[in-house]
């Protein structure tokens, strides 16, 4: 795998977060439900960097970028619904269609593992995939995270519904430092 680095995201990265979301739309809308159309625009892209940036300020998200070794931006991260009484919060990631099958997402999930623990102080983190997602799946069980329940109607992919199950990773467990 190609050097990259994983950051918090900063409100200089709407255009190349904007590049990134429409170069890999297509990719993404076979995987997960798909954005409005509104979103792939400069006005969109800002709207939505704004609210993760204002989110992470009010504790209740850490959204990440992941950058290749020349500044490209080719992935996201994010911690999210983070709830600091209750110690929990879903993670969720997207990788360029060019870096996918190289490992990032595990390693991305590993550094969300990492923040949640070192920096949130949390005690679980939770997950959804699309049954069929096999990539998905992988990354999270490679990184602890057991299947849960079933979820009915979890997106519509495609123009399909499709169903899906929840993921659990208790960070309190001892097995969680070794994935690290």
């Amino acid at each position: 795998m190609s050097t990259f680095t994983i950051r918090t995201l900063r409100p200089d990265d709407a255009a190349p977060l904007l590049a990134f979301e429409q170069a890999n739309r297509a990719w993404f809308e076979r995987h997960i439900d798909r954005r409005p159309d509104t979103f792939y625009s400069v006005d969109g892209i800002h709207a939505h960097v704004a609210q993760f940036l204002e989110e992470h300020a009010q504790g209740r998200m850490h959204p990440c970028v992941i950058l290749d070794k020349d500044g490209e931006l080719i992935g996201r991260a994010n911690l999210k619904d983070i709830d600091g009484q209750a110690q929990t919060a879903e993670v969720g990631y997207r990788i360029g269609e060019g870096h996918a099958g190289k490992g990032l997402a595990t390693a991305a999930l590993h550094h969300l593992i990492a923040l949640a623990q070192d920096e949130w102080r949390l005690a679980s983190l939770s997950a959804y995939a699309i049954d069929g997602n096999a990539a998905s799946i992988r990354v999270l069980e490679r990184c602890g995270f057991v299947q849960g329940m079933a979820v009915s109607d979890i997106a519509i992919v495609a123009g399909n519904v499709v169903d899906g199950h929840a993921y659990a990773l208790d960070l309190r467990s001892a097995g969680v430092d070794s994935v690290l």
